[in-house]
């Protein structure tokens, strides 16, 4: 049945196909259906010209937008990732490492290495030197939401 309606309608298929995908990537989230989309899109282009060719079968068809999404997917990653590498706020969704840096009243001691601090408004676990209540302390460096602290 696929391949009748890829016979009926010719290289539109590809045409549709490749609409389909990029209409459904503004339904969901996340950017995944628009490197495929992309990729049908291409041998869509390649079928315009190609269409009456004895070579351009369907499985050459298959193999071309297989390599063709693979192609934009790798493309599509590098630069997205080139573009968060360029951010102006690199430490923006990491809240407990923008903390490393500043100082802070110890509110419970650090009994066994771990103790508790507020800044901001927000308690924060911390791990450093037994030290106690009251003792101001300096973020020396963040792993996941706990910080590690030193004497000020």
């Amino acid at each position: 049945m696929l391949q009748w309606l890829v016979d009926q309608l010719g290289p539109w298929s590809w045409w549709i196909l490749a609409l389909s995908l990029l209409a459904a990537e503004l339904v969901m989230p996340g950017m995944f259906l628009v490197w495929f989309g992309l990729g049908a899109l291409l041998t869509g282009l390649l079928s315009l010209a190609l269409w009456g060719d004895f070579f351009w079968s369907w499985q050459a068809q298959t193999i071309c937008f297989i390599a063709f999404s693979l192609v934009s997917i790798l493309l599509g990653r590098r630069l997205l990732r080139d573009d968060v590498a360029n951010s102006d706020e690199p430490l923006l969704n990491q809240r407990s490492a923008n903390l490393v840096g500043r100082t802070a009243t110890l509110e419970e001691p650090i009994r066994e290495g771990r103790g508790r601090i507020k800044l901001d408004g927000t308690w924060w676990v911390v791990q450093g030197p037994d030290l106690d209540s009251g003792t101001r302390v300096m973020v020396m460096s963040a792993r996941g939401h706990d910080l590690m602290v030193d004497t000020a």
